[in-house]
């Protein structure tokens, strides 16, 4: 790890990946879960690069749940001083652990995302990420403090002292989900206040997946230039991959990450462009050194080259997780298809929430749309929006999916991630 890894030549990338990767099977040999794999294998350490690594098995969530909690560490518990796990909704969470070397690492993949999108130590950040076990909050507060920004840790919910905050306080950066970043600007409206007359300038937005169409919404909505950034707590938290000032893809720390793109079904690699499931290793993590770890996550790989100067390879955006994908009638899709498309519906706000339910016969979809209260109050204009949005998807997913819309404020507001699915196929009536 160097202070200009960012922007240096793929050889001295590679070298600082493959010295990495050689620390990191070192520490893997002290996890029981991994020595044999890895002396089955014969691979020396002192010789093993990132391009042995497709040779190795993957590591999967469950491999950290069934060794709940601490099974997977490959220090003692007494060298860690901070523990965080994931939300745990289904089955017992992952518990990642950080020695203080690991927090030093964090901090800089978390420095090197707020850089990048333009965060300087003039900036007073009002950090709308939950504290606590998830991993989102303390990231954002610890790369805050590394760059020497003021930081605001209001943590998520309480939408009107977000709003007086931001107000009172002089908020020049906003760190939260998009989904509550487009709730605090439509809140905001609603009560006859405005985000655009704050001096929030720009808005760091993760933790869900979420469209092009949905940042346009929400930098209309609120006035502030929007920003990725992608993490997740197995691997570190926040601070994994993060967008530039071009917002052309996401720069992947991979100097920290080593990033593959696999065929969700074979597991194997997927030429560049490809788009697939993200896997992870861990360069530089001391207390949870994770090997090619299955993410979820799809996403497409890059080769490096930027305008902004740095060489780090790109991912695309996160279009979803492999298990999110839906199959109704034989067609496969994603929500984040729906939320492209519906976003662009002139009247819609940007709630919306998918309904699957099963009859005796066949699957249906229902499409639940929330609209501008001038287009709700209008039932021409609610006719044309719901036409319209049916329309829009059957002849973009391939499937029909009814329509409805419903009264503006009706939906549920998330306070962190939202939910956006609700199958109830499942169930018995």
């Amino acid at each position: 790890m160097t202070a200009n890894i960012e922007c240096a030549p793929p050889e001295v990338l590679r070298e600082a990946q493959n010295a990495g990767l050689q620390q990191m099977i070192e520490r893997a040999m002290r996890v029981e879960f991994y020595r044999q794999p890895l002396t089955s294998y014969g691979l020396a350490s002192a010789t093993l690069t990132v391009d042995d690594l497709p040779r190795l098995p993957c590591t999967h969530k469950e491999d950290l749940r069934s060794r709940y909690p601490y099974g997977l560490w490959a220090c003692r518990r007494e060298d860690v001083v901070e523990i965080h796990a994931s939300s745990g909704t289904t089955g017992k969470p992952t518990v990642v652990g950080y020695t203080a070397a690991d927090l030093r690492t964090w901090k800089l993949a978390m420095a090197r995302t707020l850089t990048a999108v333009g965060v300087t130590p003039d900036d007073v950040v009002q950090n709308a990420y939950g504290y606590g076990l998830f991993t989102g909050g303390l990231g954002f507060h610890y790369g805050c403090l590394a760059l020497g920004a003021a930081v605001i840790p209001i943590s998520g919910g309480r939408t009107d002292m977000q709003l007086t905050s931001a107000e009172d306080f002089g908020s020049t950066v906003l760190c939260c989900t998009p989904s509550f970043a487009l709730h605090l600007a439509s809140t905001a409206e609603a009560a006859g206040r405005s985000l655009k007359k704050t001096r929030l300038r720009l808005g760091v937005f993760g933790a869900e997946p979420w469209s092009e169409e949905l940042r346009r919404l929400i930098e209309s909505k609120s006035g502030l230039k929007a920003f990725d950034c992608y993490g997740l707590s197995e691997i570190i938290g926040p601070g994994v991959a993060f967008e530039c000032e071009a917002r052309a893809g996401l720069h992947i720390n991979e100097d920290l990450f080593y990033p593959e793109v696999l065929d969700p079904q074979t597991g194997e690699p997927v030429p560049a462009g490809t788009v697939g499931e993200l896997a992870l290793t861990s360069l530089a993590h001391e207390a949870l050194p994770l090997l090619r770890y299955r993410t979820g996550d799809l996403t497409a790989l890059w080769p490096g080259g930027c305008s902004c100067g740095r060489t780090l390879r790109k991912m695309n955006r996160i279009m979803g997780r492999t298990d999110d994908m839906l199959i109704v009638a034989g067609v496969n899709f994603y929500p984040s298809q729906v939320e492209s498309l519906i976003l662009d519906v002139p009247g819609a706000n940007g709630q919306y929430q998918i309904w699957l339910s099963r009859d005796e016969t066949r699957d249906r979809i229902e499409v639940r749309l929330e609209v501008e209260q001038d287009v709700f109050a209008n039932a021409n204009a609610v006719a044309r929006v719901a036409e319209g949005a049916a329309h829009l998807l059957h002849d973009n997913i391939g499937i029909r999916m009814t329509v409805s819309v419903v009264e503006p404020g009706s939906m549920e507001r998330s306070q962190g991630k939202a939910r956006r699915v609700f199958d109830q196929r499942g169930e018995k009536t």
